[in-house]
């Protein structure tokens, strides 16, 4: 990227319509291919040099937290000994020694507008990309942030097309079958849930207020909102069919948001 920015991620929600796994852990929590999609999604932003993460947690935030505090004995080899002062020695460093994650409690029933508010003091005067922790893209996030500063607005937005969960059929008038189209994608654009901020974001956020209803909506009155249309894979999980997808997809080697396939 021209410039490495921030990212923010919102990881804060309940996540009700996956409660076989939101019962007992976060929905950025839940596991594709033996990781949390959270470390997925930083993954894939890392492959563009963001290695700087704002996490934004809310409810069964301190699993989260754990994660985190614990990322360096969940990914290394060590030795302890268990003597009268317990030593601790690490015997090589995991591919994220780069990283640098905060993570910001935002409270369990805050509008995403209200989250964003919340971590203003960590991306003070900067530009930064903001995402939900609970979908996974292929989207090139340095095309994204560059056609953001080409357009020069307070807000990009990406814009996708999501493959439809039915098949199609087109029918003549007599109600024969002309086509069948198994699945096909959508015609209309709909969020893709990647953004781009300039600082004057803020400006249009309360505490109370949902980012995708009044502030996004105040911007395109305003002409200061871009979409940056993407074509390829994108895929929330919300159900527990979606989060088996993304398994079938990372343990066949089919996962398109894999940094190590690029």
């Amino acid at each position: 990227m021209q410039s490495s920015i921030p990212a923010v991620i919102l990881a804060g929600g309940l996540g009700t319509r996956i409660r076989e796994e939101t019962e007992f852990k976060p929905k950025p929590m839940v596991e594709i291919g033996g990781r949390p999609i959270l470390w997925h999604i930083m993954k894939h932003l890392s492959f563009y040099s963001i290695n700087r993460f704002i996490i934004c947690v809310g409810y069964k935030g301190d699993m989260i937290r754990d994660y985190f505090l614990n990322y360096r004995s969940r990914n290394n080899d060590f030795t302890v000994s268990l003597g009268a002062h317990d030593r601790l020695t690490f015997h090589a460093n995991h591919e994220e020694s780069d990283w640098s994650v905060t993570v910001v409690e935002t409270g369990p029933l805050t509008n995403t507008g209200g989250r964003v508010l919340k971590i203003q003091k960590y991306v003070e005067g900067e530009r930064f990309l903001c995402t939900y922790g609970d979908g996974l893209s292929d989207i090139n996030i340095q095309a994204l942030n560059e056609f953001h500063l080409k357009k020069d607005r307070i807000a990009t937005i990406s814009a996708v097309r999501p493959v439809s969960r039915f098949g199609v059929l087109d029918l003549d008038q007599a109600s024969n079958v002309l086509r069948f189209q198994e699945k096909p994608q959508a015609e209309n654009w709909i969020n893709g849930g990647f953004f781009v901020f300039k600082p004057e974001i803020f400006k249009y956020l309360t505490h109370e207020v949902v980012l995708e209803k009044e502030p996004l909506q105040a911007l395109c009155t305003e002409r200061q909102l871009s979409a940056f249309k993407h074509d390829g894979f994108w895929q929330p999980m919300d159900t527990f069919r979606e989060s088996k997808l993304l398994n079938d997809l990372w343990n066949t080697g089919n996962a398109p948001w894999d940094s190590s396939r690029k």
